[in-house]
């Protein structure tokens, strides 16, 4: 579990307004998709639940921002040895997790592979259905896990799940 602390930087930081497409709604779906990926594809949880508040975080726009992972890259080794405490190892999985997550590649680390299958399954807020042939894991790709996803991803905020 990550702090609270490291969540409220967040927030703070984030450029854009917590309610935009990249915003809080966004992580909190992230979140779950990446916590029920994990749980069948083994990824480390820590790692998932530390890249869904950190992979959009140095947005500077809703649009074409092709620099914002290699920002939020950047921004997690500023809070590395204080808000983040992760081995050389794992660190290294989420640095290349933010950076490189939308680069539409799909071979990488278990723990990477479901950072990105947890973003890209909510691609339905923005009106795309995910297609399995850039998602990475195996319950990614399944259909019932695209449609519980693109369902969860159309709704409005303030709608019940």
């Amino acid at each position: 579990m990550i702090s609270e602390e490291l969540i409220r930087l967040v927030k703070k930081e984030f450029a854009l307004s917590l309610d935009d497409i990249h915003g809080l709604a966004h992580w909190n779906r992230v979140l779950e998709n990446g916590l029920r990926i994990a749980g069948e594809s083994g990824a480390d949880k820590h790692i998932v639940e530390l890249f869904t508040y950190l992979h959009d975080s140095k947005r500077t726009n809703n649009g074409f921002d092709p620099g914002h992972g290699k920002r939020a890259a950047a921004f997690a080794r500023t809070l590395r040895g204080s808000l983040i405490n992760l081995n050389n190892e794992d660190f290294e999985l989420l640095e290349y997790a933010c950076e490189h997550h939308t680069s539409g590649l799909t071979l990488a680390h278990v723990t990477i592979q479901t950072c990105w299958d947890a973003d890209r399954l909510d691609l339905g807020r923005i009106g795309i259905k995910p297609d399995p042939k850039f998602l990475c894991t195996d319950i990614a790709k399944k259909a019932e896990t695209i449609e519980w996803a693109y369902c969860r991803s159309r709704r409005m905020p303030n709608e019940s799940l």
